[in-house]
């Protein structure tokens, strides 16, 4: 009885965590709109680049809390130079580079875009993982991912013209491109993180990518824009907003996800995760008012069809395994966090 009362609190977590992390690109843009109606010298204080910054650092203070017990010398010995640097590759690509390409994108398009190109990820990581780990599949997770990945094609293609498209025979926006250059950097990050660091501690992976992710965006951000890029990154209005946006996307949204990972089985937590673009293109609606378009509409039915088949194909590897694996590596928490993209950090 106590078992089955921890699966079902387990599930409410991660559904609590995905209905924030869904909502997460639209409040982040809703941040930088009150912003911009509170211009300081001519500046937005809560510039994207400043949501980024400060939301990592509530992040990393949440994660530190959460793992600090990993953090020891005996731990931190078994971790070889190789381990090191793949760690240091997979913070910049998933904790530097495709984060402050996906908040560039949702600067230059609508969230709907950012949340559906976004679900490139998923079908990319699956196809690296046969190519390069040579994993073995089902036909249910090959047919759903390349449903997919045609559902994102046409939500990019069949994009109307807008002020920053770039004609290729198609239009295609500047920032649809961020977004599917983010969603590549991250697969590429996870599948070093299978092929390398499937041993590392969940604490210490998550704890060193945000931290090493965090200060390298401060400095791409001040060789790309200037020093004065940070400028109001003290301000207190931004902070008065991030206090909120930290507790809800970071402290709330992270706790509930933790929480519910160790309670839930893998099949469990990506089924729910699968709900993410759902979410998203909801939660843009009625915080941002934008109602999806006709290349939403195609593409995005396609994306969940997609997902609905590759959730079938979990399941049934699942099925065949005597016992459904816990939420406790780091490997089981890339396969599920693929299908959840961005989480307003």
């Amino acid at each position: 009885m106590v078992k089955r009362h921890n699966k079902i609190a387990g599930q409410i977590y991660l559904w609590l965590a995905i209905l924030i992390f869904g909502a997460s690109s639209a409040i982040t843009r809703k941040l930088t709109e009150i912003g911009a109606q509170h211009f300081i010298d001519a500046r937005n204080p809560i510039s994207l680049c400043n949501v980024l910054f400060v939301g990592n650092i509530c992040a990393l203070l949440v994660l530190i809390t959460i793992y600090r017990r990993q953090w020891n010398k005996a731990i931190l010995k078994k971790i070889s130079i190789i381990n090191w640097l793949n760690l240091t590759k997979v913070a910049i690509l998933s904790g530097a580079i495709a984060p402050a390409l996906i908040f560039q994108a949702l600067a230059l398009t609508n969230v709907n875009n950012v949340v559906l190109i976004g679900r490139l990820e998923p079908p990319l990581t699956l196809a690296l993982s046969v190519f390069v780990l040579k994993q073995r599949v089902n036909i249910w997770e090959t047919v759903g991912a390349v449903t997919a990945f045609i559902g994102v094609t046409l939500t990019i293609i069949l994009q109307p013209p807008g002020q920053s498209t770039m004609h290729m025979g198609v239009n295609i926006g500047i920032g649809e491109i961020l977004s599917a250059i983010g969603a590549v950097a991250l697969a590429v990050s996870t599948i070093i993180s299978k092929q390398h660091l499937y041993k590392i501690p969940l604490g210490i992976y998550s704890v060193f990518r945000t931290a090493l992710g965090t200060i390298i965006f401060f400095f791409l951000a001040l060789i790309i824009y200037g020093r004065d890029h940070f400028t109001d990154v003290f301000s207190p209005f931004l902070w008065q907003w991030m206090l909120v946006y930290g507790f809800v996307i970071v402290v709330l949204g992270q706790s509930f996800w933790i929480k519910g990972l160790k309670a839930s089985t893998v099949s469990v937590a990506s089924l729910v995760s699968s709900f993410t673009p759902l979410v998203g293109i909801l939660a843009a609606y009625f915080i941002l008012g934008e109602a999806p378009t006709m290349a939403h509409y195609i593409g995005g039915s396609l994306i969940l069809m997609g997902i609905l088949l590759s959730q079938i194909g979990i399941r049934r590897q699942a099925s065949l395994r005597t016992e459904l694996p816990k939420m406790i590596s780091t490997s089981a928490q890339h396969k599920v966090e693929t299908t959840i993209g961005f989480k307003g950090m």
